[in-house]
């Protein structure tokens, strides 16, 4: 009994742990994530301005990270902030002109493109992509809001 109430208590801080993880966003126009927290690591990819990440542990000035598909890696801290920030998760989403699916579609994001949020309404959000155009994108399409 005394195994299982000992278990339980670590699973739930490692829960509580995931779930109030901090999230910021890459804050400059490319990032690169890398395998470790310095520069003579291997750069696993390249995350583009409003990319949005869950931060796992903090190495002096760099933060071990996670995306929205759960990939794992370092980011030097300044290039990163506290910009509410989503990323597409769907193939290919409609970028409307207002919070509903009788806007006209202004165009359409890839899975992988992030977008700065700057509202919400009604299950859609405000999104403003780095070179500046803005639309309203369905929350279910979405990661990081």
């Amino acid at each position: 009994m005394k195994r299982v109430l000992i278990f339980s208590l670590l699973l739930l801080v490692l829960w509580v742990g995931t779930a109030s993880a901090e999230r910021l966003s890459v804050a400059v126009n490319k990032a690169n994530v890398r395998s470790g927290p310095g520069t003579n690591h291997a750069i696993l990819w390249s995350a583009g301005k409003y990319y949005p990440v869950d931060i796992i542990k903090k190495d002096k000035s760099w933060c071990q990270i996670r995306d929205f598909e759960n990939d794992i890696g370092w980011i030097y801290r300044p290039l990163l902030k506290k910009i509410p920030a989503v990323i597409v998760t769907g193939t290919i989403v409609n970028v409307r002109e207002g919070p509903g699916t009788n806007f006209r579609v202004l165009f359409q994001a890839e899975k992988g493109v992030s977008f700065k949020l700057l509202g919400r309404k009604k299950g859609w959000l405000k999104v403003q992509h780095a070179d500046g155009d803005m639309g309203w994108i369905h929350a279910s399409l979405v990661w990081g809001h």
